[in-house]
């Protein structure tokens, strides 16, 4: 499960998301990544879910990249508790994500398999996403 080994703050307050994401929003390291079109939290095992479906679909070819981080705790009170005394105990770690951000990205597999590995990646996620292609990438024919 992706989550940090140590953070400086147990608990930390919800927050608000809004706008677009202003880093992390091109690709870095491969041709090929899934972007994000909603704002959300995501898991790490939704994150760990779609990663897996990469790489089994890409038979372990090529190289994928995650450039996202579950690095924020969520806490949950436990079922049938009354009201007040406390925030309750951290129960697993998010990533915040907002339009724009590059979820995935992978490099040296074909085009059709990278299309398709991503899609199976992004039936795993709770957004919309969007694939996208490095700009100046051509496609080998040998």
């Amino acid at each position: 499960m992706l989550q940090p080994r140590k953070t400086k703050y147990r608990k930390v307050q919800k927050g608000r998301m809004k706008g677009n994401s202003m880093r992390g929003n091109q690709l870095a390291f491969g041709s090929f990544g899934i972007k994000t079109l909603d704002t959300a939290w995501l898991t790490g095992r939704q994150i760990e879910a779609a990663r897996q479906a990469v790489t089994r679909y890409m038979k372990r070819e090529g190289q994928l990249w995650i450039r996202v981080f579950p690095d924020k705790p969520i806490t949950k009170k436990p079922a049938e508790v009354r009201m007040g005394k406390g925030k309750g105990a951290p129960e697993m770690f998010v990533a915040r994500v907002t339009p724009g951000r590059i979820l995935f990205e992978a490099e040296g597999v074909p085009l059709d398999i990278a299309k398709e590995a991503m899609r199976l990646a992004a039936q795993k996620l709770p957004v919309i996403t969007k694939f996208v292609v490095r700009r100046d990438y051509v496609e080998e024919t040998i």
